[in-house]
Parts: C-alpha cells; structure tokens; sequence
C-alpha cells in the first residue's frame, strides 16, 4: 500500500506515519524502486501497534525503545515484555483517575439537574401563590 492509503485506513496523516518511522515508533518502511514507501501488512500491523498504544498515552519513547528491543531479536523477549507490563500498570492507575473524574462530573451534572427542579419548583410556587 502507498502512504495515502495507509493514512485513510488508519486515520493519520501522511506526516504522522513519516515521523513514526523517522522517530523509530515503527521500523523501517520497505521502499518502492522508486523510493515511495511500500506498506505491507508487518508495516501496517506495527501502525496499528504504535497508533493504539499512542491512544493509550504511551509515551513516544517509550515505543521507540521497544522497537529497538524488538528489533534486537528473541534475546530482548524479557525486557520487552516487562516494558509492556510497566505500561499497563500506568494504564490501569489512569483508568481508575479517570474513572474517579467521571464519577465527579457525574455528580457535578446531577447536581446541575437538581438545581433547575428546584428553581422550577420555586417558580411554579411563586406562580401559585400569585395567582391565589
């Protein structure tokens, strides 16, 4: 696949996928005779790798030492997978501080929709009274 259809597949701009490669996020892309990157499938499947993780919040460093890793061989299996282990670790601390800020609007929402029942409530008593 060229650039362009990669970029639409994955939802990244050309840019992006350069600079993925040119920061080591993913290895080398094959080049065309003509130079034009040539996505395959083991290109397009370390994309999808480095865009989810990236969604993650998984630091641009972070992948690049595992692609290095990655790119030394079986020898690496330990480190890599304990560099992973490291990130999920974070993942779920972030999920749970997510989770509690979601909590917290929730609260802050309800709140809001107490307050127009009251008000609401106040109103139709001072018509009533009014109308008296």
């Amino acid at each position: 696949m060229v650039i362009s259809e990669v970029s639409e597949k994955y939802g990244l701009t050309q840019d992006a996928l350069r600079y993925y490669e040119r920061v080591g996020l993913i290895p080398p892309v094959k080049r065309k005779p003509s130079g034009l990157r040539d996505y395959d499938a083991y290109s397009c499947g370390w994309i999808e790798f480095a865009h989810c993780m990236r969604k993650a919040g998984i630091p641009v460093e972070v992948l690049v030492e595992y692609v290095q890793l990655y790119q030394q061989g079986r020898e690496t299996r330990e480190a890599r997978k304990e560099l992973l282990r490291e990130e999920y670790r974070r993942l779920e601390k972030r999920i749970v501080d997510l989770q509690a800020v979601k909590e917290r609007l929730a609260c802050k929402i309800e709140n809001y929709d107490q307050l127009e029942d009251s008000v609401e409530s106040i109103a139709k008593e001072k018509n009533s009274k009014a109308e008296a």
